[in-house]
């Protein structure tokens, strides 16, 4: 982003950010129509198991579709945060969604297959208070998981394998992260679904990747960066001894 002065430069400054913010949310949000679909199909039939099993077909539209342009979505603002010049927004977007759209996809069928026996579960012994409740917090802790998974596999080169074990990892061994990710986002859908209604289609997918992102970035190169003075430290005294 260009450097501004003054208060003109402040107002252009957040018109460029406003816009990128927008852009990016406008794209993955058209391209997951048919995901808000099967939801609101399904919110409006009252969850009814016939129903369900009507679009289990349509399911296919989650690692073909929703996984593959949120792990672009990622990509695209991990450039933000690391300063990254783009020349153009869209091809960006795009570009990092056709690039490595075989592991997404299989990803995407991996994160799937887990969400749905969650759902299942929970299903089966939603009437089990001690259960339901055991299950609800598996489920809060599966989509901090599902954040963190998107902002790791934009920021390290990984097979899935070692992808799906770091992501455990780094959810149940860092609470602050934890934490920011689980508040931020149910802040940001609770004014998208209650208060400002017109967030979800333009920012709060796009908000919701930059915050986790930037705040993922910055605690992982603090632990890199302790983890670098170790080893000197180490082999100093190795040195010295």
């Amino acid at each position: 982003m260009r450097e501004f002065s003054g208060f003109m430069g402040v107002i252009y400054g957040s018109t460029e950010w406003i816009m990128r913010f927008s852009t990016i949310n406008i794209i993955w949000f058209l391209m997951n129509v048919p995901i808000t679909f099967i939801i609101l199909s399904l919110y409006l039939n009252n969850f009814g198991i016939e129903f369900v099993l009507s679009l289990l077909p349509l399911l296919l539209f989650i690692p073909a579709l929703f996984i593959p342009s949120t792990i672009a979505m990622f990509a695209t603002v991990r450039d933000w945060v690391l300063k990254k010049d783009q020349s153009s927004l869209t091809k960006a977007f795009f570009a990092y969604m056709k690039s490595d759209y075989k592991k997404s996809f299989l990803s995407g069928l991996i994160l799937m297959s887990i969400w749905l026996i969650w759902i299942a579960d929970f299903y089966y012994f939603s009437k089990n208070d001690l259960l339901r409740m055991i299950f609800l917090i598996v489920g809060v802790t599966l989509f901090v998981y599902s954040i963190i998974f998107f902002a790791l596999s934009v920021h390290y080169q990984m097979g899935i394998k070692k992808l799906i074990i770091h992501t455990f990892f780094v959810t149940v061994g860092n609470p602050i992260l934890f934490f920011f990710v689980l508040t931020s986002n149910l802040v940001l859908f609770y004014l998208s679904a209650t208060k400002v209604l017109f967030l979800f289609p333009l920012f709060t997918g796009s908000l919701s990747a930059y915050l986790c992102f930037a705040v993922f970035y910055r605690l992982t190169l603090k632990i890199e960066n302790k983890t670098l003075t170790n080893k000197l430290v180490n082999k100093y005294n190795r040195s010295v001894d």
